[in-house]
């Protein structure tokens, strides 16, 4: 296989011109001959640079608006031929096609239209056809061809040459192959997913996911495991878009654990007033909101302040610098909020392990967007959870009815359970979880072990009733008996949300009155594996 080959004749054409300018004046300081198309070779002939187009070389001009300008034999014979190969060899001495041996394209911005919403036809006439051809030639050849389609790239492609005395080594062709099938396999998986999503298909016959690298992991949940962080192109305010102001590399357990934390608190809109959320493996140890940020994080700990200990703490509103003072008082693994003011900046910036996010502002939790989860030989593919219970939803189902207070609480404990593995119990009183149970394989174990840290921490705080006493309950799913109902009223909850929709929902709700509970039914279930 032949190893370094001398770059003489490259074909520019992209639709991002950074840095273009630069790649074309450094390439012709080398001698190499410069084809181009379109507003590429007006850019480079602006900076006073000598281009051929490529209608010259193909003898036919651009047409039908831009979208017939490269497809020609003179332009994919000279990226595809075999230069060892005596019969692509005598082809093109034959009918005049001159080798090509470097490729830059980048595509039309298709992802960036559709971001921006574009309609349907602006779409179309985003997608690249002559661009993603070139590319596959190009690297199919990589024998020969040298292709760049990243703009991040062009620095490395300069220090090759530089390093090989104008020429590329296989190797780096290879590696440059690799990127560039990549590019288009997502440049399709965004036109495909794009289309299926414009004509209505939810579960189309084939489905196609991509990615970009972030930033590759140490490793993975375990030491033992590799890993990686891509981020998927879409602009959704979150862990994968924020700003990393100061600490060590998020880890793999750090990101989902701070996407799960931003997500909760997510669900409190910053104008309803300020909402934290304290996260550990993916569960909340506590969620409150408050007058101010201190007093809502300060509910959140007083949840469960042992669990807080190394866990993730998202907020709804910006960081402040006495809700700063505070959080530092215990080791915290990641901070993440809208923004963090300098007075804040400025308490964290001893604590050098502490990783502080900023996002810019809150996603819309009620936007639909996908979520994936691999199974052994496939993925299960489901809308993200994006469920909204309003006070018009609820039934009253219990001969009394809730008080406004006990109303607020209710919802206020369904958002935060919409966020707790399942079997999820929440107790919730004043705008603050007093006790959540998760993951259990039994709902009433889980309202058991909620209703015990929730004595645990109130011995902490020196009370001396639980504080679940005088709470309101959310369960995530209906309840199948009653013995989880009477397990909260036990524990001091007045009054229960839950979704409903179990052939023992009668003998439930006479359980709540005989036990002079409330009870609303949603309809709606937030089952989270």
């Amino acid at each position: 296989m032949t190893n370094t080959v001398q770059i003489r004749r490259a074909l520019l054409s992209v639709s991002d011109k950074t840095g273009l300018v630069a790649l074309g004046t450094a390439l012709a300081a080398r001698g190499v001959e410069l084809l181009s198309t379109g507003g590429s070779a007006a850019t480079l002939r602006d900076a006073g640079l000598t281009v051929k187009d490529v209608a010259d070389i193909t003898e036919f001009p651009e047409m039908m608006d831009g979208r017939v300008k490269t497809l020609h034999p003179r332009v994919h014979g000279g990226l595809l031929a075999l230069r060892d190969n005596e019969d692509h060899v005598a082809a093109m001495d034959e009918h005049g096609i001159g080798p090509i041996d470097l490729l830059v394209v980048n595509l039309y911005p298709f992802e960036e239209t559709v971001a921006k919403g574009a309609d349907y036809d602006t779409c179309i006439e985003n997608i690249d056809i002559g661009g993603p051809a070139m590319i596959r030639a190009a690297a199919k050849n990589h024998g020969f061809v040298a292709t760049v389609v990243d703009v991040q790239d062009y620095d490395a492609l300069l220090a090759e040459l530089e390093a090989n005395d104008g020429g590329t080594t296989y190797a780096f062709r290879q590696n440059l192959a690799q990127i560039a099938y990549a590019r288009t396999g997502a440049y399709d998986a965004a036109v495909s997913t794009w289309m299926a999503g414009a004509i209505g298909n939810d579960a189309p016959r084939r489905r196609v996911f991509a990615g970009e690298i972030a930033q590759g992991l140490r490793y993975g949940e375990n030491p033992h495991q590799s890993a990686a962080f891509y981020t998927d192109g879409t602009s959704r305010k979150g862990v994968a878009t924020a700003t990393q102001l100061q600490g060590k590399e998020l880890s793999y357990n750090n990101i989902n654990d701070t996407d799960a934390a931003f997500e909760l608190v997510s669900e409190f809109p910053a104008e309803d007033g300020p909402a934290v959320a304290i996260i550990k493996h993916a569960n909340p140890c506590g969620v409150a909101k408050g007058d101010t940020v201190l007093d809502a994080y300060q509910s959140a700990f007083n949840c469960d302040s042992t669990s807080a200990f190394g866990g993730i703490i998202a907020l709804n509103q910006p960081l402040d610098g006495p809700t700063a003072e505070e959080i530092s008082k215990i080791f915290t693994e990641v901070v993440i909020a809208p923004s963090i003011d300098d007075d804040a900046r400025a308490v964290f910036a001893p604590k050098k392990n502490v990783r502080l996010l900023e996002t810019g502002g809150l996603p819309d939790t009620r936007a639909a967007i996908t979520s994936y989860r691999q199974v052994a030989g496939g993925l299960l593919v489901q809308d993200k959870d994006a469920g909204f219970i309003g006070m018009d939803d609820l039934k009253v189902v219990t001969k009394r009815a809730p008080t406004e207070e006990e109303m607020r609480d209710l919802l206020f404990a369904w958002k935060v359970a919409k966020h707790v593995k399942s079997n999820a119990i929440v107790y919730v009183k004043d705008g603050a979880t007093v006790g959540v149970g998760a993951g259990q394989m039994s709902r009433v174990d889980s309202c058991r072990i909620a209703a015990r840290k929730a004595e645990d921490m109130a011995e902490t705080l020196g009370l001396e009733t639980p504080l679940t006493k005088g709470s309101v309950v959310a369960s995530d799913a209906f309840f199948p008996f009653a013995d989880g109902l009477l397990t909260a009223a036990a524990a001091g909850a007045t009054a229960v949300i839950q979704p409903g929709g179990s052939m023992r929902d009668d003998d439930v709700i006479a359980a709540a009155d005989e036990a002079g509970l409330a009870m609303v039914m949603t309809g709606m279930r937030h089952f989270r594996h």
